[in-house]
């Protein structure tokens, strides 16, 4: 097993992109991502030191027809501050609020550092990071803003498969090549753990996001993206270990030890497109935990062994042809994205199937930039999922309503980046 993993990093080795703003002329499908007082430190060779206070949030109001609920949040307010020592040399930091508060006893809320690193340039195409980072893999993680994405909510299969700012403690190199228009990196940061792995959260509760966090057990994440003309197209893939224990504990367990002890693997591939006010993305992943049942027997968190998503989007700025420049200077961006998802796809011996699981979402609405950094948004969310499994209730709420597979939610939403 270790071998295998050793030649899928291998193969992996061609990863993830860079971020410099130093780089060969972009295409229109490079250029997606706004400017922001992070950005600013990204160049290359600056002389002079500096500090940078940037930062984003979101706020949202959603109404689910068949609870008849309707609540109002403000998701995430970030603090980004950063500081460049030389040209060479530079730290990134974003401290994040969710859900606005966090009290004693509160069973939301929450206070975390989403990045904490030093970034050191060797050159204008490559570079080093250390510390606190988040890892290329899928469209979202990386550019996550709320002026990036379409849709009050991150994509579902960006939260659910693909855990969302997913970040972990490690070392990264990232570069891009001279003659072709390639990206690439390669990280090593620290493992899962299979002990918070939950059913209907796949392994987001596994994720340490630098507290604490497991060092018996690694990981290896890579990333490459290619780009041509309008298009710009990414692999990327994570491969580790998910048993943080020392051998002894995990013997105990019946788990696999060790750097790779327990593995879990990703794949994803994406490609986006960019032109003349239409824009296209498409997303497809798959994950995989050999052992769930190893794990289930441990823990009985009833892991999947198979969890799969994907989902394709389809987007058009209405003010492309304004002729005023007023509006034309504006963004008014109507979509539709169509998910799939099934976070038990394939189920170990000492798994329960849970239709629920099982997700397909339409989402359709628009938003509004009046300036490149603030957007308003609204959309409609259509749910539809498999079948409650009875065996998986415990204790039901007496006052509950029966299951209902299909599910509309109304969202409406502003957010900034600065």
């Amino acid at each position: 097993m270790l071998r295998q993993v050793c030649i899928s990093a291998f193969c992996l080795f061609l990863s993830t992109q860079l971020k410099a703003q130093n780089k060969p002329a972009q295409t229109p499908a490079q250029v997606l991502v706004a400017n922001t007082g992070e950005d600013s430190l990204n160049s290359y060779g600056s002389a002079h030191s500096k500090t940078v206070i940037s930062g984003y949030g979101e706020l949202f109001y959603q109404h689910d027809l068949n609870r008849e609920q309707s609540l109002v949040d403000l998701k995430r307010a970030v603090l980004f501050v950063g500081h460049q020592f030389s040209g060479r040399i530079a730290f990134f930091s974003e401290l994040e609020v969710e859900d606005a508060k966090v009290a004693g006893g509160s069973p939301s809320g929450e206070v975390g550092m989403e990045q904490a690193y030093l970034k050191f340039s060797l050159n204008p195409r490559q570079y080093i990071v250390a510390g606190l980072f988040l890892p290329r893999i899928g469209i979202v993680n990386e550019n996550h803003l709320p002026i990036n994405f379409n849709g009050v909510e991150r994509p579902m299969v960006e939260q659910l498969v693909i855990p969302s700012t997913w970040r972990e403690i490690g070392i990264g190199f990232y570069g891009q090549t001279t003659a072709l228009p390639f990206s690439y990196s390669i990280a090593f940061v620290n493992g899962l753990n299979n002990a918070s792995f939950q059913h209907g959260t796949g392994f987001q509760d596994g994720r340490a996001e630098g507290q604490l966090a497991g060092a018996n057990n690694l990981a290896v994440t890579a990333a490459i993206q290619f780009f041509a003309g309008n298009w710009k197209f990414q692999v990327s893939g994570y491969a580790g270990g998910t048993t943080p224990l020392n051998p002894r504990a995990a013997d105990s367990l019946q788990l696999e030890s060790g750097v790779f002890g327990t593995p879990l693997y990703l794949a994803e591939g994406d490609i986006q497109y960019n032109n003349k006010g239409i824009s296209f993305k498409a997303l497809g992943c798959n994950v995989s935990i050999p052992n769930a049942a190893s794990v289930n027997r441990a823990y009985a968190n009833n892991v999947a062994s198979q969890m799969y998503g994907a989902y394709a989007e389809l987007g058009y700025n209405l003010l492309q042809t304004a002729k005023s420049d007023k509006w034309h200077s504006r963004t008014l961006n109507v979509f539709a994205r169509y998910e799939v998802l099934d976070l038990n796809a394939q189920l170990p011996a000492t798994g329960i199937y849970d239709g629920t699981e099982k997700q397909s979402h339409l989402i359709a609405g628009f938003g509004y930039l009046p300036i490149p950094n603030v957007v308003i948004k609204a959309d409609v969310r259509l749910l539809h999922t498999g079948p409650q499994n009875p065996d998986l209730l415990v204790n039901p709420n007496p006052n509950a309503l029966p299951y209902n597979p299909n599910n509309t939610f109304i969202n409406l939403g502003i957010g900034y980046s600065f």
